[in-house]
């Protein structure tokens, strides 16, 4: 007999993983707030060469500490959710494909509304696509086998960039091929330029209908990246998995020697990669490559790996101090309304940087971003405190619930 599959109570929560998506969701904003004052595509490539001064340290620092880091901890915590939902749903005598199905097709469809009337940056398709890969062929994998998968697949991008950079320095030895190639890779690079041009003239100076349009080409120029960097999101869905089918993240205080060896080797060697690679190469064109770029783009999307399993850690272990657990507990009700803030994030700030809504389009300085972000941040996370104090989950939250379970969730809590 199967017993009703219903939304997740506050009770069956496991609050280190609401804290986690809550410090996810202020690096998120970190990272996503040079694309929402300027063009998209120029948030790309690491360090803006256009920046001087104080802009460039700043921009620098995102780029080493937040741009690559949080997107991949995100990813981990989708992986987490997604086991356990499957969890509950085999512990209720259900196989839970159909369910999940109907959330990652409610995912894409919020996806979709955001990324064309929002903002073109949107990462929730990419989820909802790459879950139905998770949900296909890993569903059922042993849990020895997640991480093995998760490191074979993050590596792939890396072989994509050596075997790239590899082709073109053989086609060297062909002063015709030469050629080809490189006037392929300047085209590329112009496009990408265009693709920036186009963006700050429909969302600087355009009307909500040309920046809709624009939005729509944003997003299938996105979603054709997919096909190189799927298998870093797919890895970090199974590293997540992992750590809740093998009982790591519902048990930490008897997994802490795994989070220091985590914490020092993420830290410790993560953050002097990436302070190689941007020294190295700072600024990644998509109009040249060589071996020498090609080392530096490994080392830094090894960095983002080793960086986000470091702060991960970092989080875990300070929950296991009273007095900081008391302080990140915080983040907890920002963390549960994940969807609601990361959505609400686009909205606050494309209603004050696009030109249909206050204009400020490139006028926030690169320098002054971060102080936006703390403050939004901290509105976002004295909402969330009140909005739960009253409703059992955030507005988007209680839309995901009715269409994964077709089945409109009571949505007050009850009187005290």
């Amino acid at each position: 007999m199967h017993s009703e599959l219903a939304p997740i109570s506050a009770r069956e929560r496991i609050e280190v993983m609401d804290v986690l998506r809550g410090f996810a969701l202020l690096g998120i904003l970190l990272m996503n707030i040079e694309a929402f004052v300027g063009p998209v595509f120029e948030a790309l490539g690491g360090v803006n060469p256009r920046f001087q001064g104080a802009d460039r340290w700043v921009d620098t620092a995102i780029y080493v500490l937040v741009q690559g880091k949080f997107f991949t901890l995100f990813s981990l915590l989708f992986g987490m959710g997604f086991a356990v939902m499957l969890e509950r749903a085999n512990a209720a005598g259900a196989g839970g494909t159909a369910l999940y199905a109907r959330r990652l097709l409610a995912l894409l469809g919020i996806g979709l509304v955001h990324a064309i009337l929002i903002w073109s940056g949107d990462i929730l398709l990419t989820y909802a696509l790459i879950g139905f890969v998770l949900l296909l062929f890993f569903r059922r994998t042993p849990v020895s086998r997640l991480p093995k998968w998760g490191i074979a697949l993050y590596l792939l991008p890396m072989l994509l960039t050596w075997g790239w950079a590899i082709g073109v320095t053989m086609a060297q030895q062909d002063p015709q091929a030469a050629a080809e190639m490189q006037k392929g890779m300047a085209e590329q690079g112009k496009q990408i330029a265009a693709m920036a041009e186009a963006e700050r003239q429909a969302y600087g100076a355009g009307t909500y209908l040309q920046a809709v349009a624009q939005r729509a080409a944003d997003t299938g120029a996105m979603l054709s990246f997919i096909f190189f960097g799927g298998g870093l999101f797919l890895a970090m869905f199974l590293f997540g998995a992992w750590f809740v089918r093998s009982g790591v993240i519902r048990d930490t205080s008897a997994h802490l020697p795994l989070f220091r060896h985590l914490r020092n080797v993420g830290l410790g060697l993560g953050l002097p990669l990436m302070l190689w690679s941007t020294w190295r190469h700072p600024t990644m064109s998509f109009s040249e490559m060589n071996l020498g770029i090609a080392l530096a783009q490994s080392a830094a999307l090894l960095a983002n790996l080793l960086m986000c399993m470091g702060y991960f850690s970092v989080i875990v272990l300070a929950m296991q101090q009273p007095a900081w657990a008391r302080r990140l507990h915080w983040l907890a009700p920002a963390g549960r309304m994940a969807l609601t803030n990361y959505l609400m994030q686009s909205v606050i700030c494309t209603a004050i940087f696009y030109g249909y809504g206050l204009g400020y389009f490139e006028q926030l300085p690169r320098a002054w971003q971060p102080l936006f972000v703390v403050v939004v941040f901290a509105l976002q996370v004295m909402y969330s405190r009140w909005w739960l104090s009253r409703y059992r989950y955030g507005p988007m939250e209680w839309l995901w619930r009715w269409l994964t379970y077709r089945k409109r969730p009571a949505m007050r809590l009850a009187p005290a």
